[in-house]
């Protein structure tokens, strides 16, 4: 039934005019028409990112949206240079380089919003 529909991350934030600074200016996301002004309804890939004001953002402790990137390592040098800065996790098995953890073949960097949500870059 939702096998061939796209399915889109919703975020919750406190202050929607910030998120709209952070995923416009530091993403580079574009904002497309929404709903109403207090939702904000971002281009990423061939699917939607929605974002909204609520009183429980940052309450999530797990990844809230992920991207699949060709290069992570490239990407989280283009994120540091607008300003993001990534988060270190303790996995077992799993080897921190720099900002990169490095899953055998796999690869990832974690990074939050000004509202905690986390958010992750992952290689394809």
């Amino acid at each position: 039934m939702l096998d061939s529909i796209e399915a889109h991350a919703t975020l919750a934030v406190v202050d929607i005019d910030r998120a709209k600074r952070f995923y416009e200016g530091k993403l580079g996301l574009k904002a497309l028409p929404g709903p109403e002004p207090t939702v904000l309804v971002l281009k990423t890939g061939s699917t939607k990112m929605i974002v909204y004001p609520s009183e429980y953002a940052g309450t999530n402790k797990a990844t809230a949206a992920t991207w699949t990137v060709k290069d992570v390592e490239r990407t989280v040098k283009e994120l540091k240079s607008r300003g993001i800065t990534f988060e270190h996790y303790d996995f077992p098995g799993v080897k921190l380089q720099g900002d990169v953890h490095v899953i055998g073949k796999s690869k990832a960097a974690w990074f939050k919003d000004p509202d905690g949500n986390i958010l992750a870059i992952v290689s394809e």
